[in-house]
């Protein structure tokens, strides 16, 4: 408790006319020392008591209580101080320092954490310092205590944009002698054509290393491709071909260093979308029918599809008396399309073809070939598939997902969606599907098939297969058992979604990954990290997350649609992370691909020393031999707030008013006694 003493007045009468008497008694006082009246000096004090009791002199007595001085303490939460037992050190300096800030009752602590900024993934302490001092009056500031490995992104150019006159300190987390590589790409393109090689550029730093060369593997979408030798500080250009259209991850890891602090930041990824040029398919039909022009619309009307169509008019056999000048005049090329230029197509589509001796039996094998080492067929069958000329009795049977019984239906029927359908990349979620019956026309033919190998996605007739998709070796094939699809494009009966069928199946004949029935992704979103599981499989397993600073965490996943999971991990760290899912594997960056919280992350006092110079603070290291030193405090007036072993803070002089004694000067016998001197002094002196 402090006390204060101070003179106030409490006039007893207006301040005017106060004022004006006193104004008054300067005149005539004034006036008789020009006429040197005799008693003057009694007659100027008696008028002088008379106006001090009239303005009531009052002596205040105040009690003040001293406020504590509040020290601002920001600990780096950031992702940097989980590495090397830099949290342990943070936790032993904040509690150290508490413990003795208690032991110190003018010193009032504000602790506040500070993680990466969710937009930019920087160290923004000094933001978080300014948030935490809003509500303190410069004046009350004792210091201010900073707990971080020094990698600070928001530090301003000098001491002046502190905003505020205090010292600041900070205890330095990490080791002296740290080593850390960080590997970043340099030129990194975002498109490019499948199967064509990009120019990618990267370098490596080494931190405190040797400066001798290291191992870098180069891996895409998780497979190793090259491993090649690098220089610290070189950048290095390797040709890499996106493999797939799509997504394609890019990834780039240099080994991990003896005596490295992290391995977080020795990788890095860029997203590649593959770019098909046109695909190229092959359209073949038997003969000239109504589905004919269903596939035709829809091949051409896909810009990124060159399409070569046939359409066989007339067998070899035929004999009919025409003339050869009303015949066609381009003969079928059986030898450079199914032989020479096979492997040039993405897709060839058998549209109601029968073996009618155009093509020798041999190419029917060079078909088989073609899909087993990757290629893609479409079989659209119509009633030719069970007679004796159909393509099961071909050397393309190999390759054919199921044999026709010989039998011909013919009758009305709505297709409908299997239970392995509509969880189906190909068929599920297609327009009206989700109706009972599916709100599609009916077809009027189908050809019924026994063994079925593959996955039968829609059924027909008694629950027949209908569309039946495969493996076969490299390939795919897909295999549709009616040629009546085309009354969907034609609205019979208010159609189907044709276009989407027809689509997607042929997509997924040529790779599309996101048409994969078993697909792991993963993407940042904001702060969370966003997993989905395609799989044919009634449930998933949850995922397992590798953190980039090597927690791992399980993410359970939940199904958002028949088919597909989900899972969601809310997250503070930015960076690379590594996601798995059973015999599944994929990455995903968090935040900011280039974060600076990456960049750098060895323990540096490079950027706060010249602000606790400029302050008068200090920046001391926490490690020590003997573990984790934490300073003491010590209160200081001066300029000068810090040692080798100690850091200063200032206490503050403000206080709060708690009470306020008045004591009138004027009052009671005191007063009456200043007045009757006064007057009788000037009475004694008039009467000599």
């Amino acid at each position: 408790m402090m006390n204060s003493y101070s003179i106030t007045f409490d006039p007893l009468i207006g301040e005017t006319l106060l004022i004006l008497l006193g104004v008054a008694l300067l005149a005539l006082s004034a006036l008789a020392f020009l006429r040197r009246v005799r008693g003057r000096w009694f007659r100027l004090g008696a008028g002088a008591a008379l106006l001090l009791a009239a303005a009531n002199p009052v002596l205040l007595r105040e009690e003040r209580e001293p406020l504590p001085s509040t020290v601002a303490i920001v600990v780096d939460r950031s992702q940097s101080q989980r590495f090397d037992g830099r949290d342990a050190q943070t936790d032993a300096a904040l509690s150290g320092i508490l413990e003795r800030l208690q032991r110190m009752p003018q010193f009032e602590p504000r602790v506040v954490d500070s993680a990466n900024s969710a937009a930019s993934g920087e160290t923004r302490l000094f933001e978080a310092l300014g948030e935490a001092l809003r509500d303190v009056p410069p004046s009350r500031l004792a210091g201010a205590v900073l707990i971080t490995d020094g990698q600070v992104h928001d530090a301003p150019a000098n001491a002046a944009e502190l905003g505020f006159d205090a010292p600041l300190h900070t205890l330095l987390t990490g080791r002296a002698d740290e080593r850390d590589r960080r590997l970043s790409f340099t030129v990194a393109p975002r498109f490019g054509l499948v199967g064509q090689p990009l120019d990618f550029s990267w370098a490596f730093e080494d931190a405190g290393g040797d400066g001798a060369a290291a191992n870098v593997t180069i891996r895409i979408n998780g497979e190793p491709v090259a491993e090649v030798q690098a220089m610290p500080g070189a950048v290095t250009t390797s040709a890499i071909t996106p493999p797939v259209a799509g997504r394609n991850i890019i990834e780039i890891e240099v080994e991990t260093a003896d005596g490295e602090i992290t391995p977080a930041n020795n990788r890095a990824i860029a997203i590649v979308d593959g770019i098909r040029e046109n695909l190229r398919v092959l359209l073949v039909s038997g003969e000239p029918h109504a589905g004919e022009r269903a596939w035709r619309n829809l091949l051409k009307s896909d810009a990124d599809v060159d399409l070569v169509h046939f359409t066989i008019l007339r067998p070899p056999e035929k004999q009919d008396g025409t003339p050869i000048n009303e015949l066609s005049l381009i003969a079928f090329p059986t030898r450079e399309l199914f032989v020479e230029k096979i492997n040039d197509f993405d897709l060839i589509i058998l549209d109601r073809y029968q073996d009618r001796n155009v093509l020798p039996l041999l190419y029917y094998d060079y078909i088989a070939r073609y899909v087993e080492e990757g290629g893609a067929l479409l079989v659209a069958a119509g009633p030719e598939y069970a007679g004796e000329l159909s393509l099961a009795s071909t050397p393309l049977y190999a390759a054919l997902p199921a044999m026709p019984t010989g039998d011909v239906i013919e009758r009305g029927f709505r297709p409908e969606l299997t239970d392995l359908g509509r969880r189906h990349p190909v068929t599920r979620g297609l327009d009206g599907a989700d109706q009972t019956p599916p709100a599609w026309s009916r077809w009027f033919r189908q050809i019924p098939v026994g063994e079925v190998t593959g996955v039968p996605v829609m059924s027909g007739v008694d629950g027949a297969p209908l569309l039946v998709l495969n493996r076969f070796g490299e390939g795919r094939v897909a295999l549709l058992l009616s040629d009546h699809g085309w009354l969907w494009s034609r609205g019979f009966e208010g159609g189907g979604p044709h276009v989407q069928l027809y689509r997607r199946t042929a997509h997924w004949l040529m790779g599309q990954p996101e048409l994969e029935e078993e697909r792991l992704t993963a993407e940042g979103e904001g702060e969370a990290l966003v997993i989905t599981r395609q799989t044919m499989a009634e449930d998933a397993a949850p995922a397992t997350v590798l953190t980039p600073s090597g927690e791992q965490i399980t993410v359970p996943l939940v199904e958002t649609a028949e088919g597909r999971f989900s899972g969601r991990l809310e997250t503070t760290e930015t960076g690379l992370f590594q996601i798995g899912n059973e015999d599944l594997s994929t990455l995903a960056h968090v935040g900011a691909t280039d974060s600076p919280e990456f960049q750098a992350v060895t323990s540096t006092p490079e950027i706060v020393q010249p602000l606790a110079e400029a302050t008068g603070g200090a920046v001391i290291r926490l490690a020590s031999s003997s573990g984790v030193r934490v300073p003491n405090i010590v209160p200081v007036r001066g300029r000068t707030a810090a040692g080798d072993d100690w850091i200063g803070l200032r206490p503050t002089q403000d206080s709060l008013l708690t009470a306020v004694n008045r004591q009138p000067l004027f009052a009671g016998f005191l007063g009456l006694g200043v007045l009757l001197v006064a007057l009788g002094a000037a009475w004694w002196r008039e009467g000599r």
